[in-house]
Parts: C-alpha cells; sequence; structure tokens
C-alpha cells in the first residue's frame, strides 16, 4: 500500500538531509520530486499543483519550528497536507435514530461490492448491531448465491426474492422486513455494470428514493487509480453518495485514488479493503492522519495497537503476568499463544507496514515467512502436555519424534527451544539491554557505527 509513493518521498527527506536549514532552492529541488512522486502514483494532476503549491508556501513561510532539521521540517509538512488532503478526520457510518440504518452499495461491476457487504455486516456486528444483508443484484450470474453463501459464513441472514423481482422493490421490501423482524441494519447489495449508463444510474435513483438509505457508500476499486477518481465523480453527480469505500488497496502500491477522491468529489473515504478474506481486519476504517503517516514512512503504531486488542485476552494476559512477576518463565503453550494471537491480526506483511521507520530498520527487503509460523505450530503441537510445560525436558530423542511427527528436522527444533529461550531472557532483562541482546542474537546489525579500531601491534617475546 503506497510503496512507490512512499519510498519516493523518503528518497526526498535524505537529499535534503544535512543542509543545515530550508532554502528557496533545496525546497524547489525537493518539490520537483514530490511533483514527479504524485504523478507516478496516478494522483489528478490538479490534485497535484494544488498539493504543491500548498507545502511551497508554508515551507517559505514561518510555520516550522526552527528547532526541526530540513528533512524533518519538510516531511512534518507534507504529512499535515496529506492529511487534510484526505479528509482531516475519520468519517464513520450514519446511524439511523428511528428504524433500521440503511446502507446502499454502489458500484460497477467486478469493484467488490458483494464481498464488501459481508465485510460491512460482520462489522455491525462486532459493534453489538443486527444486521441484514439484501440480495439486490438481480443481472449478474450467480450474484445471489454468492452473497448468500457469505452470508452463512458470517452468521447474518440475506434477503432474497429472486432474479424476477425489480432491484427497487427488494430493496423496499427488505426494510419492511427488517423493521419487522427487528433487524436495525439493512445492508444493500445492488447491480454494477461494466461501466456507467442511464439504466444504472435510474435504478439506483429509484432504490435512493424507495429506501432512503442512512449511507450511500460507492465502492471503487483502488487499483484503477485515476479511472476510480472519475468513477466516483460521475456517481457523486448522479446519487449524491456519502462516502467511498476503497477496495484492493494491499494491491496498490501508487496509492493515487486515495489521495484524488476527496478532493475530486469533497465525499469521504470511510473504508479501505486489505484483502478478499472476510474477518474483521480486512475492513479498516480509514483514518487520514494515520494513512498519512504511512505514507511518508513513519508507520501506524495506532492501527497496530487496535489490531493487538482485536486479538487480546485478558485472562491469558494475567497468566502472563503471573509468570512474569514470579519470573517463572514462558513454556510453549505461552508461545503458541503468541503465535495464534499475532496470526489473527493479519498478514504479516500487512502489519509489518504499519511499524514505525520501517524503511530504517537495519534489515532491507523483510519479507515475512508465515511458513514459519505453521511449523512452529506443528511442532508445538506434536509435543505431550509435560514437552510444553517444561522444555527441559526435550533431550536428542524426543526432538527427533517431534520432527517426524510435525514433518520438520531436528535442527528446527532446536531453533524454536532457542527462540523461546531467547524470549524469556528479553523479559527477564532490561528494555534497551534487552533489545540488544535480541539484535545480537539474530544477527542484526545496529545503526550505530561502531569506531574503527587500529590493529594493536603485538609485542615480541624476548
Amino acid at each position: 500500500m503506497f510503496e512507490s509513493l512512499s519510498e519516493r518521498l523518503q528518497s526526498t527527506f535524505k537529499k535534503i538531509k544535512g543542509q543545515g536549514k530550508l532554502t528557496e532552492n533545496n525546497i524547489s529541488d525537493s518539490l520537483r520530486d514530490v511533483r514527479r512522486a504524485f504523478l507516478e502514483a496516478d494522483v489528478n494532476y490538479k490534485v497535484t499543483r494544488d498539493f504543491i503549491e500548498n507545502i511551497k508556501e508554508r515551507a517559505l513561510g514561518q510555520e516550522v519550528l526552527g528547532s526541526l532539521t530540513p528533512e524533518l521540517q519538510i516531511a512534518k509538512i507534507i504529512k499535515e497536507e496529506l492529511t487534510e488532503l484526505m479528509g482531516t478526520e475519520s468519517a464513520k457510518i450514519q446511524i439511523s435514530p428511528s428504524g433500521p440504518t440503511v446502507v446502499m452499495l454502489a458500484g460497477l461491476q467486478g469493484a467488490g461490492k458483494t464481498t464488501v457487504a459481508a465485510k460491512l455486516a460482520l462489522k455491525f456486528r462486532k459493534d453489538g448491531r443486527n444486521p441484514m444483508l439484501v440480495a439486490g443484484d438481480v443481472y449478474r450470474p450467480a450474484a445471489i448465491k454468492q452473497l448468500q453463501v457469505l452470508g452463512e459464513q458470517i452468521d447474518t441472514p440475506v434477503f432474497s426474492l429472486g432474479t424476477d423481482v425489480s432491484p427497487v422493490k427488494i430493496a423496499k421490501d427488505s426494510v419492511k422486513d427488517a423493521l419487522q423482524r427487528g433487524f436495525d441494519c439493512v445492508i444493500i447489495d445492488t447491480a454494477g455494470r461494466l461501466h456507467i449508463d442511464e439504466t444504472l444510474m435510474g435504478e439506483l435513483q429509484g432504490i435512493k428514493d424507495a429506501v432512503n438509505p442512512s449511507e450511500i457508500l460507492l465502492v471503487v476499486d483502488a487499483m484503477t487509480g485515476q479511472d476510480a477518481v472519475n468513477v466516483a465523480e460521475n456517481f457523486n453527480n448522479d446519487l449524491d453518495i456519502s462516502g467511498v469505500i476503497l477496495t484492493k488497496m494491499d494491491g496498490d502500491a501508487r496509492g493515487g485514488a486515495a489521495l484524488s477522491i476527496r478532493s475530486v468529489t469533497d465525499k469521504p473515504i470511510k473504508f479501505i479493503g486489505v484483502g478478499e478474506k472476510i474477518d474483521a481486519s480486512s475492513l479498516e476504517e480509514f483514518h487520514p492522519e494515520r494513512m498519512a503517516s504511512r505514507i511518508i514512512g513513519q508507520g501506524d503504531f495506532q492501527t497496530l495497537m487496535e489490531k493487538a486488542e482485536s486479538v487480546f485476552n485478558e485472562d491469558q494476559a494475567r497468566e502472563l503476568e503471573r509468570k512474569l512477576t514470579e519470573k517463572k518463565g514462558l513454556d510453549f503453550n505461552d508461545f503458541l499463544t503468541q503465535l495464534e494471537q499475532i496470526t489473527n491480526m493479519g498478514p504479516l506483511d500487512q502489519l509489518l507496514d504499519l511499524v514505525p521507520f520501517k524503511s530504517q530498520l537495519p534489515v532491507k527487503d523483510l519479507q515475512p515467512d508465515e511458513d514459519q509460523f505453521k511449523y512452529a505450530r506443528a511442532m508445538i503441537q506434536s509435543m505431550t502436555p509435560m514437552e510444553r510445560q517444561n522444555p527441559l525436558l526435550l533431550d536428542r530423542n524426543r526432538k527427533l519424534r517431534i520432527a517426524k511427527g510435525s514433518g520438520t528436522s531436528v535442527n528446527q527444533v532446536n531453533q524454536l527451544v532457542s527462540q523461546l529461550r531467547l524470549m524469556n531472557n528479553m523479559l527477564n532483562q532490561q528494555g534497551g539491554m534487552a533489545m540488544q541482546k535480541l539484535g545480537g542474537k539474530m544477527g542484526v546489525i545496529t545503526q550505530t557505527k561502531r569506531k574503527s579500531r587500529k590493529p594493536r601491534k603485538r609485542k615480541r617475546r624476548k
């Protein structure tokens, strides 16, 4: 997500590093690079032009702090302008004060409306609401069946009247049915087209007039770049949408749509889709400030913590705290619990993108290997309950049995034992010293350069 744009911006910051202060010359050079980076990211030309002008005006003014270095000054300004560009604050779903909250999804064919409908229903359920899905796409083959299958996966009912009834009547009857059966959220999946036409817009306008939705959310494919912006502009002109959901954001290394849509339509991005898997982590609320932080390479610590809290188990945490207080150390049951919690937070590469200043890590091109998690889980599950609780029991014969039972090698079992020992050593030491030890154990080269020592002259023996 935003990978290419983020790399270009960080390269720009490095160019002015150590130049003493911002001047008209180095500002012009930096903004030339930023402009090129935006256009390569498929950001709207007018949006790019206005963005550059705003940065130039601020950078030459007196708004920046004199204590900041030039690269931090320009990064601070760009982050604030990016936040402003994408909407300043996150926009929530408008909940109806009376009757069910009706959310109408619109968009072209292939944008991912049906999948988004299921993800949105799951979000409503996590918030304590009782949603119902509505199969309003009567044209695409198997569209109704797809929604019904997704509804079964997330245990959410699907309202359908088949393919012989008009979408307007389906939408109208679904709201009546929701009132009678006590559903407080109605999510209407509508039909799409390969391109915008009068028939599509007329049908969507009919649904809007019939149910008076609380939200009209346009679902667009982020990977289509400027096409997504043009689609959003057309739908907004005809339907007056209330917000946008950008899908396939995890596959869009440029990010032009996310940076342009708010400025062009004056409507907020409310959610971003980051995967096809139907779970709570695959549809994220859009936070402009956090996204700006990601783009300039500062990560998104708040989202990372929220993901951690979503899988956080208080009973497990108390047990962990007790063991640490009594200095008993963690066993393989604890190790397996931590693995499961990390896995439930989402794909590892996406979690890594949230880490602050990821680009400054001493390990470059770091690609997390999720297979290692699978191997670790298999090895732990091949242990007896006593072996999990007391790793000191693991002699060579036991390790050989565990390796055979998990389809791994004795060397991999040894590595797992070493990882548990390393984790316990870290937890028993002070924070800074533990991190230094971790870096040394894992072969990580720290950013602090060691002073070169002159070779000692050996004394000749007499």
